[in-house]
């Protein structure tokens, strides 16, 4: 193969690889703010409240089941535990648990944009593998 041929294959693979990686964020971001789209166009606090309950959880059992897996590193494995962190940090919060105080249901609209906010940047934050990430939004969505 000339040099010419293996550049052209890398320069592919590193495009390639870059937008998978951003269409895996893309969709986290989609299904986080799909969530916030539902809590908005809900009336009752109660059922904002588990709307948001119920999304923050199904991710953490997808993190849960992709960490199982062999396929994941163990640097991916130090990522998604941070994200895992940050999610249980917003369901204490939300819930009032492990100290922290119940989030008002009056405010529960600015939780529902805060938690899409904060996980847009705590996957800027956090670095996962596209195949962790691939992994997670197919889990998701066999959950959901």
């Amino acid at each position: 193969m000339s040099v010419r041929t293996v550049l052209r294959l890398t320069v592919t693979m590193i495009v390639l690889v870059l937008a998978g990686n951003a269409m895996g964020q893309d969709n986290l971001q989609k299904y986080f703010n799909d969530a916030a789209v539902k809590v908005k166009a809900t009336a009752n606090p109660e059922q904002k409240r588990e709307i948001l309950n119920n999304s923050l959880q199904t991710m953490s059992t997808a993190l849960d089941r992709v960490e199982s897996s062999a396929l994941i590193s163990k640097d991916d494995r130090a990522g998604i535990d941070r994200f895992k962190a940050s999610l249980q940090e917003k369901q204490d919060e939300l819930m009032g648990r492990n100290g922290y105080e119940r989030v008002p249901d009056a405010q529960l609209n600015a939780f529902s944009n805060y938690v899409v906010q904060d996980m847009e940047q705590a996957e800027r934050m956090v670095t996962i593998s596209l195949v962790a990430l691939l992994l997670i939004i197919i889990i998701v969505i066999l959950i959901a």
